[in-house]
């Protein structure tokens, strides 16, 4: 049967593909036409169409691609220019290299960029709902509002452990990590150590802070030293006791050890990134029988301080832990706000599991992304 069709369509003029629409591709930064047309009616024995291109309707154009039989539609991106008229016309063609009459577009199409991608809403939606709530909890505790966050051991702990530290005569061992400033677990470090140093200063315990990078150095002699000002003793401040020690990973460690060995802190804290040398510190204080607090994001390294430590604070508890020892309003709200959004998404992708189970996708199809 199609080797008669093919005789038939090579004896007879082959007929073009009607219907020409070009239009803007929707939900993009412009520069882009699509445009949709209905199939020859010798669609069946044809290879494909050919696709030209003008900015006039009647002179000037271009071959600019081609397509298979049965494709109803193309997206021209070459050359593009937005606010600029572009006129199509096409062809059919066969194996054989017969072609039909050219068919155009009555109308031309222009590329513009869009405001906004309507194929996201439901983004929008979510961004909506996590904000609202943000704020609804920020004003709460700037109001005075209790806001309940569940309790970290580690955390809870750090009283605690700069008590005993104080009671024996001892100092507070702060190890800030391995990483710079320009990264999230360092930031949440010295947000940790702020609020320990006003601890220490309380109590009148020494405070040491060996410093693996220079920049994270200086940062932690400003963040001691307000916490000092704040708690109304800057003359128990001690910038020598918050040094740079070395940036080789495990000359840093040893050098470390060698501050637990000589100096016999009560509290030893690890707070921050870590790598290769946490079992190193961990196991070396652990020896030396202080209380030890670790807290950090380098999932590798938990199972060492779990091991080696008395309480460790595990990835995102070390970003909440300034919000929860600090319980300033605007840190607390965010914390509770985020909780509460992470919340509401977890029972969306849990009814989504159970609706998809019972034959419905309305909750996955409200979730999916174009």
């Amino acid at each position: 049967m199609s080797i008669l069709l093919l005789f038939f369509s090579l004896q007879f003029e082959i007929a073009p593909p009607t219907n020409i629409k070009p239009f803007d591709t929707p939900n993009d930064e412009g520069e882009s036409i699509t445009f949709s047309w209905t199939l020859s009616n010798d669609d069946s024995v044809l290879s494909g169409y050919e696709i030209w291109r003008s900015e006039s309707q009647d002179t000037g154009y271009e071959y600019i691609g081609y397509v298979a039989s049965g494709i109803v539609s193309y997206q021209d991106q070459k050359g593009i220019e937005n606010q600029t008229n572009y006129y199509y016309r096409l062809r059919s063609k066969t194996e054989k290299e017969a072609f039909s009459p050219f068919a155009y577009s009555k109308e031309s199409a222009i590329a513009f960029s869009q405001f906004f991608h309507t194929g996201k809403i439901n983004v929008l939606i979510g961004l909506v709902i996590f904000i609202s709530l943000l704020l609804y909890f920020i004003n709460s505790a700037k109001r005075g509002k209790k806001l309940f966050i569940r309790k970290i051991a580690g955390l809870e702990a750090l009283d605690e452990a700069v008590g005993r530290a104080t009671e024996m005569g001892r100092p507070v061992l702060y190890v800030p990590g391995l990483s710079t400033m320009s990264d999230v677990a360092t930031i949440a470090s010295m947000n940790i150590l702020g609020q320990v140093a006003k601890k220490t200063a309380e109590y009148d315990t020494p405070l040491i802070v060996p410093n693996y990078d220079p920049i994270v150095m200086t940062v932690a002699q400003e963040m001691v030293k307000e916490a000092y000002v704040e708690k109304g003793r800057p003359d128990a401040y001690k910038k020598e006791n918050i040094f740079f020690l070395t940036q080789s990973q495990f000359a840093y460690a040893a050098g470390v050890d060698g501050i637990m060995m000589r100096e016999k802190p009560a509290t030893n804290l690890f707070m921050g990134r870590f790598f290769a040398e946490s079992l190193i510190l961990a196991e070396t204080g652990n020896m030396s029988g202080a209380i030890q607090i670790a807290g950090t994001d380098a999932v590798a390294q938990l199972p060492f301080f779990v091991t080696a430590c008395d309480y460790t604070i595990m990835g995102e508890e070390l970003y909440a832990a300034s919000a929860y020892l600090s319980r300033e309003p605007l840190l607390l709200g965010s914390i509770k706000g985020q909780d509460l959004s992470k919340a509401v998404f977890l029972i969306l992708i849990i009814g989504g599991a159970i609706f998809s189970l019972l034959g419905s996708n309305f909750i996955v199809n409200l979730l999916n992304l174009p």
